[in-house]
Parts: structure tokens; C-alpha cells; sequence
């Protein structure tokens, strides 16, 4: 049994069945779209056009949806000499049958050519559900612009691999990358730099390209991937990195800054002294800001960052330091904290909920809040024994623009750290949890990659794969049933099926060049 993330309980039978071209799919209305998504990856590698039909009986793959609350996301899939029953509570768990389906099956029926092989599926019964409902990936396009079509391409497989959020970090000093029609220069001077930092560049000699760098996202691009993501049952995440991490804005808009000066976007990397102002109007093309976000993502949460805001400025700036005394606060982070408020309460009157970075709790947590918990766990914790919900995504366990082997010599650049398979495989984000009341808290867990030293498509696969296989075990199947040898059993058998679809991972057993 090859399937990865491991399911929740399998009893394999004898027999097995056979796919060829006298099988139909039967699915009612309920079932039409995860149908219609597994017969096109059925006609693609197989090259037959099974019929979808609404009439029951013969040799066929037959939704259901279930009688039997199997929860959300759960399924049950069974399969027999003369059919392949998939059944839900849910279209998600409907979809995530099909997945499974699709992994008993040779690795070419991930080809998007006609192969030949043994369609044969062993007979066995499955019933899943997944250990949390938060199982993300994030993806920063602002250091390194990524297109569209990667985009689509890395949906695909966090569906392949039952992942169901798509935080995409859209904005930060370097790179603004979402088109927002009211300040148009957003994009027109922010989504560029014009050149990009060579290596680390930790010492004053800093070393450069030559090569201008920039991109970003129209509206209508915006919403295809939201759309996209959305039939394979993924929910897109936007960030918008405030108060910091806003030198691009500001270069767009000199208004919005502490100092009056004109900036370049930034061309390197580390944790930038310049921050947005603290004024009403700053605030006001703030919320301009988000409400264009909110029209193009309709997902419950909205991330603002929050992290890294260096507090130099508003020391410096008398106006910055008149706003403190106006508002009653006490000093330069508590400032923060009536900023991320602010946007909290705007986001919470539109039904939204705020996501941010666990420096949002420094100076007091808004109301509303959810925390990413990056910086350890420490962060997550506070949270969640003060009643917030909590994301765990420790940076020593699953960021993955850190090394994936000690031998750091043998590895393309990254910012440093080590994080391997086997630690992402056993990370635990509710390990530190005394009980039930302190875990109902964590809503799951999710890997980050950011892209200081990722500039292509195909790197980015390569610090993505194969981790993204140990994330996934790890959100989805139970902690007892976790076994690190025969997880990477499967994933050998898995690695063929990222082969056939052209994905350039880490090998298990030697490094290669990027």
C-alpha cells in the first residue's frame, strides 16, 4: 500500500480491479466536478474517455456521497473486482478519495501522455480523515517573482498530497506583486527592482546583478488561480506584509513613509529599517488596500503579517512619537498594536478574520486574531492559552528555504539552518499541549518557503520536494500511525509519480545541481 499521506485505516482484500475502456464513472450532481477532474486524468494517461453518467450499475467507479457523517474531509473508499465505490460527507472528501484512487494506480497515470500499463487497483477498504483541517504552504513571490502557470502547478500538488491552503505572500520590501487598481503605482514602480543582491551579503561589500527583477499579479490573473485552487479545495491565502516589510509601497508612495525620501524598492535581503507612517491616511490606503484583497480572495482569513516591524522610525519621527502620546499608548509597540487593531476591526465588520506573524502579539493581541507561531512555539502557545487560534509553523522544523542537509557544501545557497525529511516528518504542533483544552487551539500546521536565494520555478520545487511528503503525512494521518522507515518506503514508490510529472525534488540519496 503506496498511498502518501498515509490513510487512517486500510485492509487490503483479495483481487483486484481493472480499468479499461469499458468502465464508466457514475457520479450524481453532488459528485459532477470531482468527476469530471478524475475522468480528464484518466483520458490524459490512458487515453480512455470514460463516460460520467447518473445511472447506477456495471463495472464502474461510483460517487457517493455518504449517508454516514465520514466529517469533513473524510472518505471512504472501497474497492472490489467489479467497481470502485468512493464515498463522502463532503465534495473535499469526495476529492481526496479520487487522489487516492489515483495513487493505487501505476505512477504513469500522472502522465499527461497516453502511456501503457496494467491499469490494475488492488482490492481493499479505506476510511480516511485528515488530523487537521489547516495543512498549508506558503509561497514568497515578492523576493522572487513566480508565474502563473508555476503557480497552477504547485495547486496540483498540494492536492496530490491532500495540502489545503495556499498562503501566498504577495508583498514585502523587495517586490510588490498584486495589482490594486486605486494606487495603480503599486505595481507600476513597486513590482520592480533593479538589480538583485549576489550570495548572503552580510558584510558592507554587498555584490549585485545586473539584471532588473519584477513582476506581479493583475486582478483577472488573481482570480484564475483562486479559481483553480478552488476545485481542487484549496483556500487561498493572501498576505499583505504590514507595517513592515513595506519598502516597495513606499517607493510607490513616498507619502506613506517616516522620512519624506524617495526610495528604491529593495535589492537585498535582511530586515529593513523602513516602515509605513502611522497616520490616518496611511490607515485609510491601508483598508483601500484590503478591500480590493477581499473582493479578490474570498477566503475567511486575510493574512497582514506584522513581523519584523523595525520601531527606528517612529522613534526618530516626531509625528510618529505625537501619535503615541494622541492615542494613549505607551510606546513604539503598542503603536504596532493599535495598527494590526485597526486592520483587525476592519477586517472582523467585513466578516473577515486576521492572520498574522506571532510578532502581532507584542503590545497587546487584537480580538480577532489568528497567529502563525514562526519564531518556535513559543508564540503559538501564548496564544492559544489566552483562547486565540493558533497556525504552528516553527521556522526550526518547516521552513524550507533552510538547508535539507547538514553538508551544507553539497546543497545550493539557502539562508542557513537545517531542516531535513526526517525533522519535518516529526515535528509535532501539538506536542507541547497539556490536553484537549489547550489543543482545540491549533488549527494545523503549515511549511514556508520563502525566496531570498529561490529565483526559478525549478528550485523552488527542489527545497519544496520531498518535505512537502513529510508535511503532509504529518497533517494528515494520525500521530500513532506515523513510522519514518515505511514513510519513506512509500515515498520511493512516490517520488516515480513526481518524476512523471517533471518535478525537479531533492533525490533521497545524493544531491544534484539546481
Amino acid at each position: 500500500m503506496m498511498i502518501l499521506p498515509l490513510p487512517q485505516r486500510l485492509v487490503p482484500q483479495s483481487g483486484f480491479f481493472t480499468l479499461d475502456s469499458s468502465t464508466s464513472i457514475q457520479a450524481t450532481a453532488f459528485a459532477t466536478q470531482t468527476a469530471t477532474i478524475l475522468a480528464e486524468k484518466l483520458r490524459a494517461s490512458t487515453g480512455f474517455s470514460l463516460p460520467i453518467t447518473n445511472q447506477p450499475g456495471g463495472k464502474g467507479i461510483v460517487f457517493q456521497q455518504s449517508e454516514e457523517d465520514l466529517g469533513p474531509e473524510g472518505y471512504r473508499l472501497e474497492v472490489t473486482e467489479h467497481q470502485v465505490v468512493l464515498g463522502a460527507s463532503d465534495e473535499a472528501g469526495l476529492f481526496y478519495a479520487a487522489i487516492s484512487l489515483l495513487q493505487l494506480l501505476p505512477p504513469a497515470i500522472f502522465s499527461q501522455s497516453q502511456e501503457t500499463a496494467d491499469w490494475h487497483i488492488p482490492a481493499q477498504q479505506i476510511e480516511d480523515h485528515p488530523r487537521f483541517g489547516w495543512r498549508g504552504f506558503m509561497l514568497d513571490v515578492s523576493r522572487h517573482f513566480m508565474p502563473v502557470e508555476f503557480i497552477k502547478t504547485v495547486l496540483d500538488l498540494l492536492a496530490l498530497h491532500k495540502l489545503n491552503v495556499f498562503h501566498w505572500h504577495l508583498t514585502d520590501d523587495q517586490g510588490w506583486r498584486i495589482e490594486i487598481k486605486r494606487y495603480p503605482r503599486l505595481t507600476e514602480v513597486g513590482a520592480w527592482r533593479k538589480n538583485t543582491l549576489i550570495g548572503h551579503g552580510h558584510t558592507e561589500n554587498k555584490v549585485f546583478d545586473d539584471v532588473p527583477h519584477g513582476g506581479f499579479y493583475t486582478q483577472a490573473e488573481i482570480r484564475e488561480v483562486v479559481e483553480y485552487a478552488r476545485q481542487r479545495h484549496i483556500t487561498v491565502i493572501p498576505e499583505v506584509d504590514l507595517p513592515g516589510h513595506m519598502q516597495a509601497a513606499i517607493a510607490a508612495y513616498p507619502e506613506l513613509g517616516n522620512t519624506g525620501q524617495q526610495l528604491e524598492v529593495c535589492n537585498f535581503w535582511g530586515v529593513i529599517e523602513h516602515v509605513l507612517n502611522p497616520s490616518e491616511e496611511t490607515l485609510k490606503f491601508l483598508e483601500d488596500v484590503l478591500t480590493e484583497v477581499m473582493d479578490l480572495f474570498p477566503s475567511k482569513y486575510i493574512c497582514i503579517g506584522g513581523d519584523e516591524c523595525v520601531k527606528k522610525e517612529w522613534r526618530e519621527s516626531e509625528f510618529a512619537q505625537q501619535r503615541i502620546r494622541e492615542l494613549g499608548l505607551k510606546n513604539e509597540e503598542e503603536l504596532q498594536s493599535y495598527i494590526i487593531g485597526r486592520m483587525d476591526t476592519f477586517l472582523h465588520s467585513r466578516g473577515r478574520k486576521l492572520l498574522g506573524w506571532d510578532e502581532i502579539l507584542e503590545g497587546g493581541l487584537a480580538p480577532h486574531a489568528t497567529v502563525l507561531s514562526w519564531r518556535g512555539e513559543k508564540g503559538g502557545i501564548q496564544a492559544a492559552r489566552a483562547g486565540h487560534d493558533v497556525v504552528m509553523v516553527p521556522q526550526g522544523y518547516l521552513y524550507l528555504d533552510h538547508y535539507q542537509s547538514e553538508d551544507q557544501s553539497k546543497e545550493p545557497l539557502a539562508i542557513g539552518g537545517c531542516n531535513t525529511l526526517e525533522k519535518v516528518y516529526h515535528y509535532n504542533p501539538v506536542g507541547w499541549a497539556a490536553g484537549p483544552e489547550e489543543s482545540r487551539y491549533v488549527l494545523g500546521t503549515q511549511a514556508n518557503l520563502w525566496t531570498e536565494y529561490v529565483n526559478t520555478p525549478e528550485h523552488a520545487q527542489y527545497m519544496m520536494f520531498p518535505r512537502l511528503c513529510a508535511l503532509s503525512e504529518m497533517a494528515w494521518t494520525a500521530p500513532q500511525k506515523h513510522d519514518y522507515p515505511a514513510f519513506l518506503e512509500r515515498l520511493n514508490v512516490h517520488l516515480k509519480r513526481l518524476d512523471v510529472l517533471g518535478i525537479n525534488y531533492r533525490p533521497l540519496d545524493e544531491v544534484v545541481e539546481v
